[in-house]
């Protein structure tokens, strides 16, 4: 695995500057949490199996007996200021007000809060005053690129499918910061890798040595996506194996969808794709029946992210979702385990 040499023309040379501003503005500006904070994001724009992630930091996080809080932007949702999703027995708000991802984490993970706001820093604040019982440790959802917020670790997320992004920024390139960035990040972990934790041959240290020359200097470790049986929603069981289902997403890479479903055995009747977090209004709902009828298709299949903006909305048409899940090598949660033993340690 190599990283692509840095980018050389006049925009992108332009566009890294911004970003290296942008850092030192916020160096001594950053404000801190009474409690740590462990963000996972990525450079990316979308698609890196993030979510997945964080779900799983969160679960082992809580399992451990701490009381965990995520705190995310909540984006494409319409609601104003602070929210809290979840004090962890499930979604209070909808995805229209909330977010798709935050419902989605809020359903996933009970016993976990979840608090949602552009501003973390107050998120954050409003958690440790309205939640039940004040948090142990923060989890920012997407918080790489949030550097208005102090964090204590970085978790980075490169999809095992596309781990450079080319190595370019806007508009040409698919990072939201330059490969530069990394030398800002605790842990680096390949996501979506296969074959028992590696994709292609490479690995998640391969990956930490090929960042080595931007200034990284953290661990690199493999998580697994992992797929579920696809799951009726509003019944019990799943759907058969070799069924004909359509597919219905609004996700960063459809593709990995599309490719999923069919190696678990499932007949593809035909597909409909919206952009990444589409709210579904009613025509895209008359669209996906009107579809869905016409293929015969036996379901429609969705993502987990997609149903929480659909649940209840398309009952006349049977339909399930897709669950995933991360799983990182058990060398990460090792390294995790230490790194959090280490944050919350009395001060000596």
């Amino acid at each position: 695995m190599k990283a692509p040499d840095p980018p050389r023309s006049p925009w992108q040379l332009f566009y890294g500057g911004a970003h290296a501003l942008r850092r030192r503005w916020f160096r001594d500006r950053a404000r801190a949490l009474p409690r740590p904070v462990i963000s996972v994001g990525n450079l990316h724009w979308g698609g890196t199996g993030k979510t997945p992630l964080t779900a799983a930091v969160a679960a082992h996080l809580r399992d451990r007996g701490l009381a965990v809080c995520v705190l995310s932007r909540g984006y494409a949702g319409e609601g104003r200021g602070v929210r809290v999703v979840s004090m962890g027995g499930g979604p209070l708000l909808g995805p229209k007000v909330a977010g798709d991802e935050p419902v989605l984490l809020a359903g996933e993970l009970p016993g976990v809060a979840v608090v949602v706001g552009p501003d973390r820093w107050q998120a954050g604040q409003q958690a440790m005053q309205r939640l039940s019982s004040a948090p142990d440790l923060f989890l920012l959802d997407d918080g790489f690129s949030h550097l208005a917020l102090r964090r204590d670790l970085d978790l980075l997320a490169f999809p095992a499918a596309d781990p450079f992004g080319g190595g370019r920024l806007p508009p040409g390139g698919r990072l939201r910061e330059p490969l530069a960035a990394v030398a800002r990040a605790s842990a680096v972990l390949l996501t979506g890798a296969v074959d028992g934790g590696a994709a292609g041959g490479d690995s998640g240290p391969a990956l930490a040595e090929a960042l080595r020359p931007y200034g990284f200097g953290g661990p690199g470790f493999t998580s697994r996506t992992v797929p579920g049986r696809p799951r009726w929603i509003g019944r019990p069981g799943e759907i058969p194996t070799g069924s004909s289902v359509f597919l219905v997403s609004a996700v960063a890479r459809p593709d990995t969808f599309t490719a999923t479903v069919r190696s678990l055995g499932y007949e593809i009747a035909g597909e409909l794709r919206f952009a990444d977090h589409h709210a579904y209004p009613d025509a895209s709902l008359e669209q996906i029946a009107t579809a869905a009828r016409s293929s015969g298709a036996a379901a429609i299949l969705t993502t987990s992210k997609d149903r929480v903006k659909l649940l209840g909305r398309l009952m006349d048409v049977p339909w399930a979702e897709l669950p995933v899940h991360a799983e990182p090598e058990p060398g990460f949660w090792r390294w995790l385990d230490g790194e959090v033993d280490l944050l919350r340690r009395p001060p000596s």
